[in-house]
């Protein structure tokens, strides 16, 4: 008998095909409201949950699914599962790596490149047609070439991320991680630092890190200041890996020149916050791994996941912390 599954959003053909080939499937009917408690029911008798991460995994809904044995979030960063009580169940948790590193590598640049040369800022200008053709110094931005990035987190993208600024825009590259890699360093001649030798030395700064509670506000108000007045700071890992209180009285009083966010405490921004008004910040609404081909890649991914660690058919991703 093929395991019963709950699938949480749609899914390109392919994908559904084959997930409908192992399993069968459960999902949400067309227009019916998506809460808490109707998931829980769909979950009382699944063995499969796939999840896009709309909704965090917590105990109450462990509780509410007793059968429960893999759940496949089609993503890599996975700060939605609730690690202890999955571990406590003996629930597996598995995600997306790898299959997204160089299209979220793709944005971080387009949020250098955006920020440094004040792309959207003079895309308004012309349009709200303030151009006049007299203005001088004061449509300057700064050069992205030959200038040094800092990486916080030197994991795969940092990699990709690397590789593009060293050989595309001839940068000098220094990283900050929780473990050095000496081989790396060698094989793209980058340099290891301090966070705060890092902070205090980048041009542009480029956070990576997954969310976790030692990562929770690393970026804060001490470390803005440590950052030099025409430094760029670009975000792209979590909301809640930065103070954001912190970042927005650091782009107000000029401490940091701009910032590049993909990434919020709150999605979506809410209406009039700050951030909404500074034409030195580049914002996208979380599409680091947004294109049509990366997602579908993640979706099926994702479907692997669950298929071969409810089967035992094959290798899973599954999420490190539960890994035994």
């Amino acid at each position: 008998m093929k395991p019963l599954i709950f699938v949480d959003r749609r899914l390109p053909e392919d994908v559904k095909s084959y997930l409908e080939e192992h399993c069968s499937v459960l999902s949400w009917k067309p227009d019916e409201k998506r809460d808490e408690t109707r998931l829980q029911a769909y979950l009382t008798d699944v063995e499969g949950y796939f999840t896009s991460g709309a909704m965090k995994v917590t105990e109450e809904l462990l509780t509410s699914a007793p059968k429960l044995k893999v759940i496949s979030t089609m993503s890599v960063g996975y700060n939605h599962f609730d690690i202890p009580a999955m571990r406590a169940r003996g629930v597996i948790g598995t995600h997306t790596p790898y299959v997204l590193d160089d299209t979220v590598a793709d944005l971080i640049v387009g949020l250098i490149l955006s920020t440094a040369r004040r792309i959207t800022e003079l895309d308004r200008f012309i349009r709200q047609g303030q151009w006049k053709g007299n203005e001088g110094r004061k449509l300057f931005g700064l050069d992205v070439h030959h200038r040094k990035l800092g990486i916080i987190g030197m994991g795969r993208i940092g990699e990709v991320v690397t590789k593009r600024a060293k050989f595309g825009f001839d940068m000098e590259v220094s990283y900050y991680n929780r473990s050095r890699k000496p081989a790396l360093e060698q094989e793209l001649g980058i340099e290891y630092k301090s966070m705060e030798q890092l902070l205090r030395d980048s041009d542009f700064i480029v956070l990576l890190t997954p969310l976790t509670p030692e990562t929770k506000g690393l970026i804060g108000a001490e470390q803005f200041s440590m950052m030099k007045q025409s430094a760029i700071f670009i975000n792209a890992s979590r909301g809640a890996t930065v103070d954001e209180q912190a970042l927005i009285h650091a782009l107000q009083s000029h401490t940091i020149a701009g910032a590049g966010l993909d990434v919020f405490m709150q999605e979506p921004l809410p209406a009039q916050h700050p951030l909404l008004d500074m034409d030195q910040v580049v914002m996208t609404p979380h599409i680091g791994s947004a294109t049509e081909a990366t997602r579908d890649q993640m979706a099926m991914l994702a479907a692997r996941n669950l298929v071969h660690a409810l089967l035992g058919t094959g290798e899973a991703h599954i999420v490190p912390e539960l890994a035994q």
